[in-house]
């Protein structure tokens, strides 16, 4: 069986970060904590579960953090979390069956990161990242924001999850860090560009997004999810810009990128939809529902491939007076939500119409 060290980076976490061990610290065999400045009780919860607890400077750069609290590790395998993150029982258990049957000769293996869930409590929104490496490959973190652990060789998919639990967010804390980079005349990569254009997004800074997104997309061998996530996002800043025409020239370019996918789709859908022009629109939902998904490791978002496009489909038929068929979709989205207001009242109102035809 192999043996692990939890390896995670921390600062003011008094909130969260007793939640995040107690779920995992019967997992690993060692717990690593490299604190960058706490001034709350984090330390003192901290060390309920471990007394490796070191010190580390801030510099503003999350990966020379990472990689220090990765150097402390001293098991086979380096398991990395982040406070706000959380093992259910279920996944806890499929962690320590992994243990017992990973074979050595694996570099690294990846996780389900759930990122946010619906009113009925179904994960909405994920991605997979690598999340248990050996630490004899020295694997680096690299970017000082929103950074990223190169991995290679030997690698493993799993179906384990990791819940991503926030409380509260620091939604300066990134974009201060670029903005004194480029103060200090950093030549920002491909990736700081789409990072850099997401926390501007974030910040309603549309025009300057946009420019940024535009950057980027002018780039040289990026990552095709991320070309087309800016496409989307960029669509999202001549949406608020009031461009309608760039908007939707936009969310078609994702198409030159890979096959259209659902969220392109369900733009599209709705695009026609506000044109009136609900014949086409229909044959955009339609096919957001057939459309392939992303890869396995990219940020997929399953409203768009499920409930959304069906609920839309509903819309649709009822203003052209198809009640069966408008009935049918909604039926399909309350699948997905069975809590979800408009879905029951839609429920309600066909039904009432169906009967009403079925009089006459």
């Amino acid at each position: 069986m192999i043996t692990i060290s939890l390896c995670m980076i921390v600062k003011n976490e008094e909130k969260v970060i007793g939640r995040c061990l107690e779920s995992v610290y019967d997992v690993v065999d060692e717990i690593n904590i490299v604190d960058t400045g706490s001034t709350d009780q984090t330390k003192e919860i901290v060390r309920n579960y471990t007394d490796r607890v070191f010190d580390f400077k801030w510099i503003d750069d999350f990966s020379a953090a990472r990689n220090f609290s990765f150097q402390q590790a001293t098991k086979e395998y380096i398991l990395w979390l982040d406070a706000d993150d959380v093992l259910t029982e279920e996944n806890a258990e499929k962690l320590k069956t992994l243990k017992q049957s990973l074979h050595p000769d694996l570099d690294a293996v990846s996780m389900i990161y759930e990122l946010s869930f619906d009113e009925s409590g179904n994960v909405q929104s994920f991605l997979s990242r690598y999340r248990l490496v050996k630490r004899q490959q020295n694997f680096k973190w690299i970017g000082a924001v929103h950074e990223y652990l190169a991995v290679s060789g030997h690698l493993q998919n799993s179906d384990i999850a990791i819940t991503h639990l926030p409380l509260d967010h620091d939604r300066d804390r990134n974009i201060s860090i670029y903005e004194k980079q480029l103060e200090a005349g950093v030549s920002f990569s491909p990736r700081d560009l789409f990072y850099y254009a997401n926390e501007l997004l974030d910040h309603h800074r549309f025009k300057e997004a946009a420019i940024y997104y535009e950057a980027f997309l002018n780039e040289q061998n990026t990552w095709v999810e991320d070309q087309i996530t800016a496409c989307f996002k960029l669509a999202d800043c001549y949406f608020h810009l009031n461009d309608q025409d760039k908007m939707i020239a936009t969310t078609l370019r994702s198409f030159t990128y890979d096959i259209p996918r659902p969220e392109a789709c369900c733009r599209i859908g709705y695009f026609f939809m506000e044109q009136e022009e609900y014949s086409k629109a229909i044959h955009w939902y339609q096919l957001a529902l057939n459309s392939e998904v992303a890869s396995p490791i990219a940020l997929q978002n399953t409203s768009y491939s499920t409930w959304f496009p069906h609920l839309q489909l509903c819309v649709l038929f009822d203003r052209l007076q198809q009640y069966d068929k408008a009935y049918f979709h909604n039926e399909c989205a309350r699948k997905f939500q069975p809590r979800h207001e408009l879905i029951l009242k839609n429920k309600v109102y066909l039904e009432s119409r169906l009967q009403e035809k079925e009089s006459l």
